[in-house]
């Protein structure tokens, strides 16, 4: 199912054992718009805590009730590494998080293979294997590494990011349309603005050439006319399986994208 991002935040997050907080945010990866991690507020139980939970650990979400069940008890959170709240989350902090809870950091289907946008059933949980460690998390470890991967970034942050088509801007970054089972970003919602009269028009990650963090412009392999031309999204209708065929088939879009 397709969700809007911004709608998630403030979920409450039920551990096997009862409540531990609720959503704060996503960090997605900037190179497989994969969620990464998903960041929790623990609030008065662990004293402003913040914790990093992986989605492998996210059980099906609630939408009625806005909670997100996750299969971890309070005590073994409360046991957990700890993230200084305003320092960014580097490979070192993630590879700590990963051991402590044995959560496997290659889980989940690649960008482009199957289940990436709802090709496939979502992925469940599954212990960490043995596999060889990411030499990037190795080499983070022993340089002793404080900076941020500079790969993963705040979904909410580039809400308000400037939209460019190869000949001119169509707009911003509005929200995210994120697949609850895979948790990963299948599209950008944008508002026109101006230029479209305030249409709302959907951008899947496959229309992205590059991200300018610096000046917070997304800019697309597709044309100004291009957009114009597309299947009208309808902002208050669910995102159909026919719909998002026609979107990829217009721009041509590998999957479904769903």
């Amino acid at each position: 199912m397709l969700v809007i991002g911004a709608s998630l935040k403030g979920y409450a997050i039920a551990a096997t054992d009862g409540e531990m907080g609720t959503v704060k945010t996503f960090l997605f990866d900037d190179t497989s718009w994969k969620i990464r991690w998903l960041v929790v507020e623990t609030g008065s139980w662990l004293s402003g805590r913040q914790v990093l939970v992986h989605p492998s650990a996210l059980g099906t979400p609630d939408h009625a009730q806005r909670r997100l069940p996750v299969r971890l008890s309070r005590a073994k959170v409360e046991s957990s590494p700890d993230i200084t709240q305003d320092l960014p989350v580097t490979r070192q902090m993630e590879s700590e998080i990963t051991d402590y809870y044995g959560w496997d950091p290659y889980w989940g289907p690649n960008y482009c293979g199957v289940g990436s946008f709802g090709l496939g059933a979502g992925s469940t949980f599954m212990p960490r294997q043995d596999r060889p460690r990411d030499a990037a998390v190795m080499a983070a470890k022993a340089m002793g590494q404080t900076d941020g991967d500079p790969h993963l970034r705040d979904m909410h942050a580039v809400v308000g990011y400037h939209i460019h088509a190869t000949d001119g801007g169509i707009g911003h970054v509005e929200n995210f349309l994120l697949d609850d089972a895979t948790w990963a970003i299948s599209y950008l919602i944008v508002d026109t603005s101006n230029w479209w009269m305030g249409e709302h028009v959907l951008i899947s990650p496959f229309a992205v050439k590059d991200i300018d963090w610096t000046d917070r412009q997304v800019h697309l392999t597709t044309t100004r006319e291009w957009v114009q031309a597309s299947p009208k999204w309808d902002p208050e209708a669910p995102v159909s399986s026919d719909y998002a065929k026609h979107l990829h088939a217009h721009y041509g879009w590998p999957g479904l994208g769903w």
